[in-house]
């Protein structure tokens, strides 16, 4: 029976197009466990295993029975549960017919699948549904914030517009978009109010309706958008290439995946937090969405949103509008009672279910009070718990940590306002899900640790103030912008020591070794420690200006590389650069390469002249042939370096950046390679390429110095050593995060030293979310929160 079920399990993954690799990746089970399942090898099968498998191949119900029976007659014993079992994914419809391979058709379906999985996982870690989602109602907007309805529905001049329906709730969210002809949808709301739920909530059913839709709707967060640099095609391009990196392989017509998806209509823009845009740039950015006829979903608050329709004298053009109603007192007496599990069910108690128990928990006392509202108190307390957000603080600080009574919000003397009451939750929040240990679920995540919460604070702390640093704020806390939290100066100087160090490490590692092997001259120590001090001062010169004029023009952050080394021509048939991307490489390696050889040459003479090597009648004469040759040498072995490493470059799979932990995991093994790589071509294209451009040398100027091999391979393996860790450590993105944000920002107590583990963490206990390849808080005021307390 091991046959049958590796004929199956063979037979799923081909029909959804994965290799043995990508299904391991997708699934986080080991390529050995798939290979010995598909060729009946193995015969200790887990039902969790197979879970696993079935998710990432996102097989229906009937299949997913099939394999589990296999697996039982497989099973000579019983089958051997895992300790939680894997929730099992809605049933996804099959396809109508297979787009030809690497078509848009194809692209557009394997997005949706990865669109639907990544918020399905984001849904069920915000426990969305625990016990139940909160109501999300909306109604109307005023009529000064939509448009008119003959445009809203596209009808011809003198037609007359129909009543549209735009009430309802989380369940009629499909509805109620696809009765509005435009496809135009504008979303507003309170803070805290739902507006992102139902986003994901929109895009998770519109995807659920049809297995082929014809957009995928993919949500951006754009806070961080500025429409005067940045187009919305720009925009759209440039995220789907930053979460799905697949996107980055190339069409016939040049362009990429993602650029053609949006071009050719096949994305739905769903565009979250215009009111995060900065105030000066919201009128531009809603100027900028009038002019397309692009379908959309927009979500804002109300009052940001309706400055910008002032200040544009108009709303957005064909668009409806929807304001997402407050919870009610029913609201919060049907919900809170139900998420007591603690006081009068114990930690392991069904308070789930509601029944006779569900009255008697500490929400008892503060619910009446709200029914009845007889005083100030009460009627303050209903105000502050009208958004889900306030509500999920509220229920995370009481119904979920021992010890605590909420009948304190009803002080008062303690919250005499409800901006009280708010900051009081908000700066609840991360003290108490970092206290809460007993109550945690087993399946919380391995980075889970006892952390002091007081540390924890100061860290989020500085990573919201960091957001904040600008014009307004950001919202993506992406990994590989850490390093823009320090200044620049600092990051300057960072460099340039960086690289000094790498050189002299380099050059005395190197020169010893020719002590040990080649010289039959007697080692100086004091001439090896003044070449390695000439070498890293140099480079760090060198390698400080480079950082310091990529900064003057606004590039101090290096992006994370969307591509992967591979050395099978069959992976990088579908990745090739275009060339010109490769001359400019080329060039960049010439003109760096040039001179640093340049100043390297000058270098070993100073060393050779205070060494008293060198006569002076020579001097002028090994100047300028060193300079030729170590110029011509570094600089065309730098450019055909870099070059090479273009030939070795392939998209990344779609599953290799569905979290910002894998981008990294992904960027460390690239930047890895791109070292060893580049070691490689410098050490002996210095040494061959150096021995060749010396002899050609010596046939046009006589006077050349001449440059026996050893020597070149020499001086070709402290270029290939220094320069190649130099350049990885401070120009690539996982450089910087390992020597900034898991060096430096720990060094000076902003950061902990396990920076991943307590990212992770913070994400596991629910005060970050992902979104994509980056993290940002669970909220914009939780956020600010944070940041405005570190900063006093």
């Amino acid at each position: 029976m091991t046959d049958e079920l590796g004929a199956l399990l063979r037979r799923l993954r081909k029909r959804v197009r994965l290799t043995q690799e990508q299904l391991a990746e997708r699934s986080t089970v080991s390529v050995r466990t798939i290979r010995r399942l598909e060729t009946g090898r193995s015969t200790d099968h887990r039902l969790r295993t197979l879970h696993l498998l079935a998710d990432a191949l996102e097989v229906g119900t009937e299949e997913r029975r099939q394999l589990t029976d296999t697996l039982d007659r497989a099973q000579e014993g019983p089958v051997v549960e895992a300790p939680e079992p894997v929730p099992i994914a809605p049933d996804a419809a099959p396809p109508a017919a297979d787009p030809p391979a690497g078509g848009l058709a194809d692209a557009a379906a394997a997005l949706a699948r990865e669109v639907r999985r990544r918020w399905e996982r984001e849904e069920r870690h915000r426990r969305i549904h625990d016990p139940f989602p909160l109501p999300v109602r909306w109604q109307p907007v005023p009529a000064g914030l939509m448009d008119r309805p003959e445009n809203i529905q596209r009808l011809p001049p003198g037609a007359t517009p129909q009543d549209l329906n735009l009430s309802g709730d989380l369940r009629s969210v499909v509805a109620t978009y696809r009765s509005i002809a435009s496809r135009r949808l504008v979303i507003l709301g309170r803070a805290g109010s739902g507006k992102s739920v139902l986003a994901i909530k929109f895009a998770l059913d519109l995807l659920a309706v049809s297995a082929a839709p014809g957009r995928v709707p993919v949500i951006f967060s754009i806070g961080s958008w500025d429409p005067t640099t940045t187009t919305l095609r720009d925009l759209l391009v440039g995220r789907l290439l930053r979460d799905h990196p697949h996107l980055a392989r190339r069409v016939p017509s040049g362009s990429t995946l993602a650029a053609a998806l949006v071009d050719s209509d096949l994305i739905l823009p769903v565009l979250d937090g215009f009111d995060e845009i900065a105030e000066s740039l919201r009128a531009a950015a809603l100027e900028t969405l009038n002019a397309t006829s692009l379908p959309l979903v927009l979500t804002s608050r109300r009052d940001e949103y309706a400055r910008a329709v002032r200040a544009v004298h108009a709303p957005l053009v064909w668009a409806a509008g929807i304001e997402l109603t407050d919870l009610t007192v029913e609201d919060l007496t049907a919900y809170l009672p139900r998420t007591d599990r603690l006081v009068g069910h114990g930690c392991e108690g069904g308070g789930a279910g509601g029944g006779e128990g569900a009255g008697a928990g500490v929400w008892d006392a503060v619910l009446k009070r709200l029914r009845v509202r007889d005083a100030p108190a009460s009627t303050r307390l209903a105000e502050v718990l009208r958004t889900p957000l306030m509500v999920i603080l509220a229920r995370t600080m009481y119904s979920e940590a021992p010890g605590k009574d909420p009948e304190e919000l009803l002080d008062t003397a303690r919250f005499p306002t409800t901006g009280h009451l708010e900051e009081h939750l908000l700066a609840g929040f991360v003290p108490t899900v970092y206290r809460r240990r007993a109550l945690e679920r087993a399946d919380a995540g391995r980075g889970q640790r006892n952390r002091d919460p007081d540390q924890a604070r100061r860290w989020l702390g500085y990573l919201a103030h960091s957001l904040s640093q600008g014009t307004h704020d950001q919202q993506d806390l992406a990994w590989w912008r850490l390093a823009e939290s320090v200044r620049v100066s600092t990051r300057i100087l960072h460099t340039a020591l960086l690289s000094a160090l790498c050189m002299a490490a380099a050059t005395w590692l190197v020169e010893l070794s020719g002590y040990a092997f080649l010289y039959t001259r007697e080692l100086r120590p004091t001439t090896l420690v003044l070449q390695g001090t000439l070498a890293a001062l140099l480079s760090g010169v060198a390698f400080g200006l480079v950082h310091c004029t990529l900064a003057l023009f606004g590039r101090p952050a290096a992006p994370p590389s969307r591509i992967q080394l591979k050395l099978s021509a069959t992976d990088r048939r579908v990745g090739r650069r275009p060339v010109r991307e490769t001359l400019a490489r080329f060039g960049a390696g010439l003109l760096a390469g040039s001179v640093l050889g340049i100043g390297y040459s000058w270098g070993d003479f100073l060393v050779r002249m205070l060494d008293n090597q060198l006569p002076d009648t020579e001097s002028s004469r090994i100047v300028t042939s060193n300079m030729l040759a170590l110029g011509l040498t570094f600089g065309l072995t730098a450019g055909l370096a870099f070059g090479l490493l273009a030939a070795f470059e392939a998209p990344m799979d779609i599953t290799a950046a569905a979290t910002p932990i894998r981008l990294l995991s992904v960027n460390r093994a690239t930047a890895v390679r791109q070292l060893l790589l580049l070691i490689l071509a410098i050490t002996f294209g210095c040494a061959f390429g150096g021995y060749v451009v010396v002899q050609l040398l010596q046939q046009v100027l006589p006077w050349a110095v001449n440059w026996p091999l050893r020597w070149a391979l020499l001086v070709g393996a402290i270029g290939g050593l220094g320069g190649s860790t130099s350049y990885v450590l401070a120009f690539t993105a996982w450089g910087q995060w390992l020597t900034v944000a898991r060096v430096w920002l720990p060094m000076t107590r902003r950061l902990p030293f396990d920076t991943v583990a307590f990212l992770e963490d913070a994400y596991q206990r629910g005060v970050l979310r992902q979104n994509g390849a980056v993290y940002q808080f669970r909220h914009i005021r939780l956020q600010r929160h944070l940041a405005q307390s570190y900063r006093h």
